[in-house]
C-alpha cells in the first residue's frame, strides 16, 4: 500500500519492487523481535514457494536490530534484498533516504538492521 500521489514516487521506483513481490497468501508467519510499542520484526514464508518477506519497524528511537535467520531451511544458500533507511533518513526531515542491497544469507545468518526513528526495513529472501 502507497498512500499519496503517483508521481511522487517517480524517483523511487526501484524500492517498489519488494511490494510488487509480496505475495497475499502465506504459509507461515514468526515473530522474530518485538518489544510492545518499540519495534517490531516479523518474517512471513510464502504459500507457493520458499521465499521468504520479513518487515521491520521501530518508534521514535533508532535502534539496531539483530535478525537471526535459523528458519530458513539449512543446508540451502539464499538471496536477501534489503530495503532499509538510507543513512541520512529520517521520517520528518529526509523519510525518502532509502538503499537496497543484496547479501546472500543462509539459517545461520545474523542480520544486523540499523533503523533510524520512524523507520524500518524489508527484507525479500529467495532461494538461490
Amino acid at each position: 500500500m502507497a498512500a499519496d500521489l503517483p508521481e511522487h514516487y517517480q524517483e523511487h521506483l526501484d524500492a517498489f519492487q519488494f511490494i510488487k513481490d509480496v505475495p497475499v497468501d502465506w504459509d507461515d508467519t514468526k515473530v522474530l523481535n518485538a518489544e510492545i510499542g518499540k519495534y517490531v520484526t516479523i518474517a512471513r514464508k510464502d504459500k507457493n514457494s520458499e521465499d521468504w518477506f520479513i518487515g521491520s519497524l521501530t518508534n521514535e528511537s533508532e535502534r539496531e536490530l539483530e535478525i537471526t535467520l535459523d528458519f530458513l531451511e539449512e543446508g540451502l544458500e539464499y538471496e536477501a534484498i534489503i530495503y532499509q533507511d538510507g543513512e541520512n533518513a529520517h521520517y520528518e526531515t529526509n523519510p525518502t533516504a532509502y538503499e537496497i542491497k543484496r547479501v546472500r544469507v543462509n539459517s545461520k545468518t545474523h542480520l544486523k538492521i540499523q533503523l533510524v526513528k520512524g523507520g524500518g526495513a524489508a527484507i525479500h529472501i529467495k532461494n538461490k
